[in-house]
Order: C-alpha cells, then structure tokens, then sequence
C-alpha cells in the first residue's frame, strides 16, 4: 500500500511499472478499484488519473517527442499479430511481410493479388513501376495515396511473381478479411483476375467479373485490370478509368 511516507525513489519505482504495463496494454490501462483506491499518487511526477484509467508520462515531459510510445491501431495491432507468419512456403522464403498501407478507415480499399519484387524488398503494396501508375490513377480520382487503403491477397511474394497458389492463397485469406473487418471500407476495388476471383469465389474471367455487380461481405465489390496488366495491355487503361469512376460513385457520390 502507498502511504503519505513513501518517498520519490518508489513513486519513481511505481511509474516505472506504470509503464511497462503501458508497453503491452497500451496508453489507458483499467485498474481494479481495490487498487486504484490504494494507488492514489499525488506528486508532480505521478501518473494522470481519469475516473479509474491511469494515463502514463514521461517524468521528463520536456523529453516528450516522437519515441513517446503511442497506442497502435486495431489494424497495427493485428499486423504485429501476424508478421511473423510461416503458413505456407512462402513464409520462409519473403524479404518482407507485405501487409498493407494507407489511411486505416479509408472508404476506398484496393486489393491485389500478391507482392513483386519491390514489394519484397520495401516491405510495402505496390510501390514498383505498378504501384507508380496506381498512384497515378488514384491522384486521377482527385484523391491522394494516402486517403485510400492498399494491399494484397498474399502478404509474401510468390517466387519470380508466379501466380499465386490456392493453397497459399487460402494460407492467406483469413488476413485479408480481418483487414476488411478492421478497415470497414465503402467500397472495395479488386485489382486482377487472382484477387477478385479471391474475393468473390468465382472462376470467371476479369472480361466477364468487370460487367456485373458484386459485393463482400455487404460491401460493393468493383474488379478492374491490375496495374502491370495495363503497363502490358495499355487498351485496357479505358475500360479501367470506366471503373475507377464507378468507384468514385459508389465511395461517394462524385461523379468523375
């Protein structure tokens, strides 16, 4: 029990278990009210107190700056969960766990099939001479990379960009829908045949998939050519502007 004799060394012992807790329960953390009664600190370098959460600072708070340990998302949190993963083959052989980046609550989120060899390199979705041209199209939507969320089927890539394996693909699955849970996306855009084949559990072709109407999950599904398809096959950059903009609509309204 803390009492009005404890001195500053264990006031300084406390905080420092303060945050210990912090590093793994994040930056509120709930105490029992058994304990949050004894733990009453009333110095200058104690812990905020709100109702029964203690809120931990730095005793320097003039060393506050970026290394100020922060919550991590829900999203975050699950990318620390899973980096690691060795389900199938790939997952020894990666350079980097490819999981996903953008805005966390995007409205938008476009899926692909699987890391290149940048992505491998980088440990980030589409950033080679595809990723250059999705940003191109996204900036085209009068949007910026950063509003929307990107990331792929498989997190690992497949050797020499071969297509993905249904094996690893259903290694891979359960992520991406707990990316799409945690996201909540408005509407979603399935980049190539692999990753909406994936996500709407068909074998049509992308000819046939881009004509209809689709949904996951409740959530409007547009699949449209991947980027290094249409670096490959620039006739199909026209069909793919068509669902861009149909994106753009069922997002928000905006008609491009």
């Amino acid at each position: 029990m803390i009492d009005n004799e404890t001195n500053l060394d264990s006031y300084g012992s406390a905080y420092r278990i303060i945050r210990d807790i912090e590093l793994f329960e994040g930056r509120y953390f709930i105490l029992s009210e058994e304990i949050f009664n004894e733990f009453s600190l009333k110095t200058k370098d104690s812990p905020e107190i709100k109702g029964n959460a203690i809120i931990a600072h730095d005793l320097d708070e003039s060393q506050q700056t970026s290394n100020e340990v922060r919550d991590l998302s829900e999203l975050e949190s699950f990318h620390e969960k899973i980096k690691g993963c060795l389900r199938c083959e790939l997952g020894g052989k990666r350079k980097k766990f490819v999981f996903g980046s953008g805005k966390d609550n995007s409205d938008i989120m476009f899926i692909g099939e699987a890391p290149g060899e940048e992505e491998d390199r980088t440990g980030k979705p589409f950033v080679g001479a595809a990723g250059e041209l999705l940003t191109k199209i996204i900036e085209a939507m009068h949007l910026k990379r950063d509003d929307v969320y990107i990331c792929n089927i498989l997190k690992c890539r497949p050797p020499n960009n071969r297509d993905p394996r249904n094996s690893e693909i259903a290694s891979c699955e359960p992520y991406l829908v707990k990316q799409i849970e945690l996201v909540k996306p408005k509407v979603i855009c399935a980049l190539g045949r692999f990753a909406a084949q994936t996500l709407l559990g068909s074998n049509e072709s992308m000819g046939r998939l881009r004509l209809n109407s689709h949904s996951f999950q409740g959530i409007p599904v547009v699949a449209t050519y991947h980027p290094a398809a249409l670096l490959r096959n620039p006739q199909w950059k026209r069909p793919t502007w068509e669902d861009m903009k149909k994106v753009r609509r069922l997002c928000d309204g905006v008609e491009l």
